[in-house]
């Protein structure tokens, strides 16, 4: 061992050693993760002319044009709507049958926890074109509902706000399952007998007791949810179809469309930016009332 090594302080290497670590982790996540994002950022201020191409120069002409133009408007806003439509839908859906599949015995709960994790198994393309053939005017749903005569015509679910939000949900609400389940693992099961003996209703048990216990859960859930669903592609570009565009799909369009990459890779800055600050905002948002309501 070198006499360097040996006379350096043991502190020093110990509060060393985490980073030292961490740093193939660090190396790889720069590598895969900050270097295209650099270097989408770098391209989005670039110039770019129809007859020619990409050009040299610096300009902010793509972000003024990403935020100036209300078609790009429509496009954010009904992307932010559409994630956070299907983030709402999955807490009410997600946390009450995470609950319920921790209220389980054995074997059912792993039975029903399978079932609800399948659908990870498959494709999101299959999975939303299963979802198509599903919508379409002449599809399963709408050939029961005329069976049973509670339809006098195919209702519209193809190409639609209300099917994009629909196929998003069957995507992400597992995600959002395993996060609540995840948060109910740390519950003891005696706190709720001892709360049941002493007379708490289900109602009481479930908000002073189980509720601050997942909402860390519902937390981290939202967050992956929203952030899925905001910059989904293929659920989008299949349900939603060529007219009911959102980011992912008009940056889609700029890049192999008009070739005008400097102006996607504006849009897809943008859209980062958006996600990111509606996220710490809602994280802030949660924690701060979650340390009141854990008092």
């Amino acid at each position: 061992m070198p006499p360097w090594f040996r006379r350096r302080p043991v502190a020093s290497r110990k509060r060393r050693a985490p980073y030292l670590l961490s740093l193939p982790a660090l190396l790889v996540f720069a590598a895969l993760l900050v270097t295209p994002l650099a270097m989408i950022a770098g391209l989005s201020f670039q110039a770019f002319d129809l007859n020619t191409g990409q050009i040299g120069g610096l300009t902010l002409g793509n972000y003024a044009d990403t935020l100036g133009d209300p078609y790009y408007h429509t496009i954010f806003l009904r992307t932010v709507g559409i994630a956070l439509a299907t983030t709402a839908i999955c807490i009410l859906i997600g946390a009450p049958e995470a609950y319920f599949l921790s209220r389980m015995r054995a074997p059912w709960r792993s039975i029903f926890l399978i079932v609800t994790l399948s659908p990870l198994l498959i494709s999101v393309v299959v999975r939303t074109l299963g979802w198509a053939l599903l919508f379409g005017r002449n599809g399963v749903i709408n050939q029961v509902l005329a069976a049973l005569g509670l339809a006098s015509g195919p209702i519209p679910m193809l190409y639609t706000v209300q099917g994009v939000v629909i196929a998003l949900v069957h995507v992400a609400v597992p995600f959002m399952v395993i996060s609540v389940w995840a948060a109910l693992q740390r519950l003891d099961p005696k706190v709720i007998r001892a709360a049941s003996s002493l007379g708490a209703s289900e109602f009481t048990i479930f908000r002073r007791i189980v509720l601050p216990q997942i909402i860390p859960g519902i937390l981290s859930g939202s967050l992956i949810v929203f952030a899925l669903a905001a910059s989904a592609f293929a659920t989008p570009a299949i349900i939603g179809g060529r007219q009911l565009k959102v980011v992912a799909t008009a940056t889609y369009d700029e890049f192999l469309g008009t070739l005008n990459w400097p102006l996607g890779a504006a849009i897809a800055i943008v859209l980062l930016i958006v996600n990111a600050a509606i996220m710490l905002t809602y994280n802030r948002i949660v924690e701060r009332r979650y340390a009141r309501f854990a008092q």
